[in-house]
């Protein structure tokens, strides 16, 4: 109301992320921040704000452009957009748009054809991506081109679900999805695929404990604005690094992996970019000895990866399939 609401092209905002699915008297967790979606009706809106503490909690500002959200059809078909309007998440609608796609959203949000073609997207996103690899790229950029295609797996199977394909945590909750349907076995697959199904509580911590330094010299050294930038930086400590200790702790360390892994990226971009050349090589054996422990010992091995996902999508669509044909929530079915 003070501040975004006076800019130029605002149209509304809605809260989106993880905690939409809680509980209204469910504590938040140390680790876990608010996410809320500033609506501009530009065609390019500003850079997100990123992360900031506001009355002592942690939120996450970002921006989409109204042209996103142009119609119920587009909302719908897509895996990031669709969940927000399943419930009312709206906070601010000064023209109606935002109320008039909740309820058009939410009387369809699951219907199977609508649950069908998401996840179908995200499978074709996954396998565009993975063709698209470049080997070219330095080993930061090349790992984060590789490691966000591979985690989306566990949105196929999320979405089928009707479940939040949360970022940070959806190898924990697709666990559960799994084990929901009688479908754990393909479990293991989705860790072996990420690299980390061996991986042992502590040589997880081992690796974190280098993050947490590799992150806190990216955090001081950081200038140049990425859309990432502040989910590196002291505001966001406790959800990057504290957060995948708690994840070890409670025995989650394979399922801290994907996170730990896009923070370990996202700091050597910023070092590249930011720091002197002697910190990053300094740094550097941190995230080569995690891409190890990943299965990663030269460029090469990217694109074998990638091939092995791709193969391994006809898997996740029969298990996707089955999830839609079990769960009791979807409506509409075709006959």
């Amino acid at each position: 109301m003070h501040q975004a609401s006076k800019e130029k092209g605002f149209m509304g905002a809605y809260f989106t992320g993880s905690t939409i699915g809680m509980p209204e008297d469910a504590p938040m967790s140390p680790s876990s921040d608010i996410d809320v979606m500033v609506v501009s009706e530009l065609a390019e809106p500003p850079l997100k704000p990123g992360k900031f503490i506001y009355r002592n909690t942690l939120i996450e500002g970002s921006y989409i452009s109204l042209s996103e959200l142009s119609s119920v059809q587009k909302v719908l078909v897509s895996h990031h957009l669709a969940g927000p309007f399943r419930v009312n998440t709206i906070i601010s609608d000064p023209h109606g748009h935002l109320h008039r796609l909740y309820s058009e959203v939410s009387r369809h949000f699951a219907d199977e054809v609508w649950v069908r073609q998401r996840c179908e997207n995200v499978l074709q996103q996954i396998k565009r991506s993975l063709l698209g690899l470049d080997l070219s790229l330095p080993l930061h950029d090349l790992f984060t081109s590789w490691l966000f295609p591979t985690g989306i797996t566990t949105h196929v199977l999320l979405l089928a679900a009707l479940k939040n394909p949360t970022v940070r945590l959806r190898y924990a909750a697709v666990r559960g999805v799994l084990e929901d349907y009688g479908l754990s076995s393909l479990y293991p697959e989705l860790l072996r695929h990420l690299g980390c199904a061996d991986l042992e509580p502590e040589r997880a911590m081992q690796h974190v404990r280098s993050l947490e330094r590799t992150f806190d010299t990216a955090a001081a050294a950081a200038k140049t604005p990425f859309f990432f930038s502040s989910d590196i930086s002291p505001v966001s400590r406790p959800i990057a690094i504290d957060g995948s200790i708690t994840l070890i702790e409670q025995g989650l360390h394979r399922e801290a992996v994907f996170w730990m892994g896009a923070t370990f990226a996202r700091c050597h971009k910023i070092l590249a970019a930011d720091s002197d050349p002697k910190v990053q090589k300094e740094l550097a054996p941190g995230l080569e000895a995690f891409l190890a422990d990943l299965g990663f010992h030269s460029v090469q091995d990217f694109s074998t990866r990638a091939a092995a996902v791709i193969d391994f999508l006809p898997e996740i669509w029969r298990a996707a399939e089955t999830i839609m044909a079990s769960n009791p929530e979807i409506t509409g079915r075709s006959t």
